[in-house]
Order: C-alpha cells, then sequence, then structure tokens
C-alpha cells in the first residue's frame, strides 16, 4: 500500500518501487506527505531503512489515522530543523525498540471539513533514528495509558513529510 499527497505538484517527486520502498526529491515550494505501508495498520513489528536528509522542516515518521475517534498519529523517528514537539501539550513519554520518546497531543482542522477538528498523537523519539524497528503497539498502549484512545485503524505508512523545506529520503519497509 503506498499514499502520496501533495498541495502541488511543483518541486517534488514521488517515486513508488517494487515491495516497501519509495523515494521522494524535494525543493523549496511543496506541502507534502508520502510513504509504503499498510490498510488497515495496526499493532505491527515495523522495521524499515533507508537514507533521510532533509534541510528544514520535515518528518520521518511512521503515519497513520483512526476512525471513531478520528484520529491522526505519529511516531517521529527523525525531523529536520523544525522541532515537531512545538505547540503541543506533552503527557508523558515511553520507552521502545531502544529508544525514548516523548507523548504529545494536539489538534487541527480536517481540511476536508471546516466543521470536523482531528486529534492528533505524536511519540517522538529524542535521539533521531533512521533504520531501525517501531513496535507500533508499544506506542498505542502508553498513548491509552495517558488517555489518548485510538479508533478503528485506517491505512498506516512508514512516511516523509515536508513543509516548504527541500530534501530527499529513500525508504524501505
Amino acid at each position: 500500500y503506498h499514499y502520496w499527497w501533495t498541495d502541488s505538484g511543483r518541486d517534488v517527486n514521488f517515486t513508488s518501487f517494487d515491495g516497501g520502498s519509495y523515494s521522494i526529491e524535494w525543493s523549496k515550494g511543496a506541502n507534502f506527505i508520502g510513504g509504503k505501508g499498510w490498510n488497515p495498520g495496526g499493532r505491527k513489528n515495523v522495521k524499515y531503512s533507508g537514507t533521510y536528509s532533509p534541510n528544514g522542516n520535515s518528518y520521518l515518521a511512521l503515519y497513520g489515522w483512526t476512525t471513531s475517534p478520528l484520529v491522526e498519529y505519529y511516531v517521529v523517528e527523525s525531523f529536520g530543523n523544525n522541532d515537531p514537539s512545538t505547540d503541543k501539550e506533552k503527557k508523558g513519554e515511553v520507552t521502545s525498540d531502544n529508544g525514548i520518546y516523548d507523548i504529545y497531543v494536539s489538534s487541527r482542522k480536517n481540511v476536508s471539513s471546516s466543521e470536523q477538528t482531528v486529534k492528533q498523537y505524536w511519540s517522538i523519539r529524542r535521539e533521531k533514528h533512521i533504520n531501525g524497528t517501531i513496535t507500533t503497539g508499544n506506542h498505542f498502549d502508553a498513548w491509552a495509558r495517558v488517555g489518548l484512545e485510538l479508533g478503528s485503524f485506517e491505512y498506516m505508512i512508514m512516511a516523509t513529510e515536508g513543509h516548504l523545506s527541500s530534501g530527499f529520503a529513500s525508504i524501505t519497509v
């Protein structure tokens, strides 16, 4: 399964390869998110590897959605210049896969429905990591312990996201 979204076709190139590999090269003008994974997502040991070289605002993260409740979630393994924890409420921490992650919650308006607010759950790794394993159940359980409930799983991908930045990523899951 692969997912790709950008607000403009310019300055960004997503290439999907056979199996679980993809690459993204981007510069300046685009906002985007893309990657490969599963539909539906859920409890998995996600092994990933590759290269990730951002300049500016970007994340390398396991990314997915649930419905009922509507939740967008991130397990951030690495990021560019902008700390993704900015303007978010810290709820706790979790140790998983030889790393410590800080747990945050935030919300945003759903772009497809101005009436709807999307909750965002975050696990952000303290030491940036580009090759390894994400045991998703450890994060889901830690979120539940601090009152962050998930619903029915939609897609879940090992994603690269960028906002008005540049860089290159080549990732395999």
